[in-house]
């Protein structure tokens, strides 16, 4: 490993055999979603937007609860502060939620880009939700929109070439930052 303190990059002197110049940027955790590993389209265990609330929030990477919905960051985000806004009730399209639950699930998307914006500045951001396996949703069965931060030249050569995403902050961090700057929190 680098001395440089960066978990998951190797040098290519810290290597054996032949040097050719290149740093590896490993990241094994991303091997399920590679693999097209998918949970049950049943609720439980199987739903990681079902299991997130079960555990405390900084285990399930939870950033902000509600009445109805919560806010968690994306285990494979795009971007630093990649967020998904998830009702609590195990459902996969917008029409079935409740009146509640959509006047929530609106309210937490705007807090959450209030937080981001206060946490890091970006310069936009992208929301959308993925509604089905064929429109690209990797949780087909349970509701969730992404909000994924974006800042001018934050988009390079590795998730072209590579299929990596280089992220400069760990969860944890990005984790904190976000739930100090939540509207109506202390540190907002």
């Amino acid at each position: 490993m680098s001395d440089g303190g960066d978990a998951g990059v190797e040098q290519a002197a810290d290597l054996p055999g032949m040097q050719d110049g290149f740093e590896r940027l490993w990241t094994p955790h991303r091997m399920a979603y590679v693999r097209g590993e998918r949970p049950s389209k049943d609720a439980g265990d199987g739903c990681p937007f079902c299991v997130a609330p079960q555990k405390d929030d900084e285990a399930g990477l939870i950033v902000h609860r509600g009445e109805h919905c919560y806010v968690v960051l994306n285990l494979f985000p795009y971007n630093p502060g990649h967020l998904l806004v998830c009702p609590y009730r195990h459902v996969s399209l917008y029409i079935d939620l409740t009146a509640e639950e959509t006047a929530e699930f609106t309210a937490l998307t705007q807090a959450a880009i209030r937080a981001v914006t206060a946490a890091a500045n970006p310069a936009g951001y992208n929301l959308g939700m993925n509604q089905g396996e064929v429109a690209g949703a990797g949780v087909a069965a349970h509701l969730h929109q992404h909000l994924v931060p974006r800042w001018l030249g934050d988009a390079n050569f590795l998730p072209i070439v590579a299929q990596t995403k280089a992220l400069p902050q760990l969860l944890e961090d990005v984790r904190r930052q976000l739930v100090d700057s939540w509207p109506g929190s202390e540190g907002a």
